[in-house]
């Protein structure tokens, strides 16, 4: 019996869990990888080391591979053509994930199709910028008026990297420094982020998880909490429907997390396009009957997909950051022995101040209990609670 092959370009933690999702249907994974020590190239028995940046690397590295897929957005969109010109199905496909690696792509296409997107456009230079918050004053002929603004390199950012908070003319002159193009966009006024996680196949069947609200701590993502709570349930079905239109639209196959803000006068603004397994969604490992991940390899193959509903009536996710405490095996104790129902998902990862290296989860009927478990578990594997 043959099982296809999943070529997953990027040996990160995406990767290292979509594996662990395919590892019961027999799916075989072959890993596009840094270094041996990635996340990913320390579980996956079959990986290539190389630079996914060079094409001859990723022609090599997709021969005996039934489907590409990533667990990152930045190979280059023309190598991915190349691919598919070789007949090597990529998914999502270079027409889609060019949303997700280019923001000014991202939102020109966004408000051709009408998703509702912040006021934005490409600025050249810091007295473009002064020209953008201008336009945005609600008062007074300043061109200060409009400030702060929210800059942004079109290419590369993530976890906060690559936007600037601008407050004046003279904050602006930092993101052009790179030499890359920068999206200008207003301040949004929003009371918190809901992300929307939906996956598409290949023959347009989609399934749409609950909207989550995801908590940020210095612009990393620190709490996901599904669902979100106290959201209108018109405006969750407005998030859904909005998430599964732009995946159609694009034509994304694959896992699509829509990052939204919810403003304070109840409309939903898109703020982010991640074509991926992605941090809002890890909660479904463990909170819902088919994770994102599992989705992800079943949409990829053209699978049927899986049930995205929830298993419980609330899941939380805390992302563990590392600290001073590198030790974080040895806190195992005290975490299972406190809460038998804790599920943890570590990565592999050398332990750094602020660095990513692994979330948990936790379920059940009362929100401030979950809420309360998960917060202790993150924060006693960092180090930062001792009891």
């Amino acid at each position: 019996m043959t099982f296809p092959v999943v070529g997953m370009v990027g040996g990160g933690q995406l990767a290292r869990m979509t594996h662990e999702a395919g590892i019961p249907l027999g799916i075989k994974f072959k890993l596009l990888s840094d270094t041996p020590q990635d996340s990913a190239a320390q579980v996956v028995s079959d990986v290539v080391i190389g630079d996914y940046r060079d094409l001859d690397t990723l022609r090599d590295f997709a021969r005996g591979c039934d489907v590409i897929t990533f667990d990152h957005e930045h190979v280059p969109t023309e190598h991915l053509r190349a691919l598919e010109a070789d007949g090597i199905p990529v998914r999502p496909g270079p027409d889609a994930l060019v949303h997700a690696q280019d923001k000014g792509v991202m939102r020109a296409r966004l408000t051709q199709i009408g998703a509702p997107c912040p006021r934005h456009r490409m600025v050249k230079d810091p007295a473009d910028v002064a020209a953008f918050a201008a336009e945005g004053a609600t008062g007074g002929d300043s061109a200060s008026d409009g400030f702060p603004v929210i800059l942004k390199t079109v290419r590369g950012g993530y976890d906060g990297k690559g936007v600037w908070f601008v407050r004046s003319l003279e904050d602006a002159a930092e993101p052009f420094k790179a030499g890359v193009p920068v999206l200008a966009e207003e301040k949004v006024d929003f009371v918190r982020e809901l992300a929307a996680n939906v996956v598409r196949s290949p023959h347009g069947q989609a399934v749409a998880y609950p909207v989550v609200e995801s908590r940020q701590v210095d612009g990393v993502c620190d709490t996901v909490i599904a669902p979100a709570p106290g959201l209108d349930e018109d405006l969750a079905l407005r998030a859904e429907q909005l998430a599964l239109g732009i995946a159609k639209e694009l034509g994304v196959v694959g896992h699509l997390a829509v990052e939204l803000f919810e403003t304070r006068d109840g409309r939903i603004l898109v703020n982010e396009l991640a074509m991926r397994p992605h941090n809002s969604g890890h909660w479904t490992q463990d909170g819902s009957v088919t994770s994102q991940f599992a989705n992800h390899v079943r949409a990829v193959l053209d699978l049927p997909l899986g049930d995205p509903r929830p298993r419980a009536p609330w899941t939380v996710m805390c992302n563990v950051l590392g600290g001073d405490y590198p030790d974080m095996y040895s806190a195992y104790l005290h975490c299972m022995a406190r809460d038998p129902k804790l599920k943890i998902h570590m990565y592999g990862k050398d332990v750094k101040p602020g660095r990513k290296v692994g979330h948990v989860n936790t379920y059940g009927d009362d929100l401030d209990d979950v809420l309360e478990r998960a917060r202790h578990a993150a924060g006693y594997l960092r180090g930062t609670i001792t009891e």
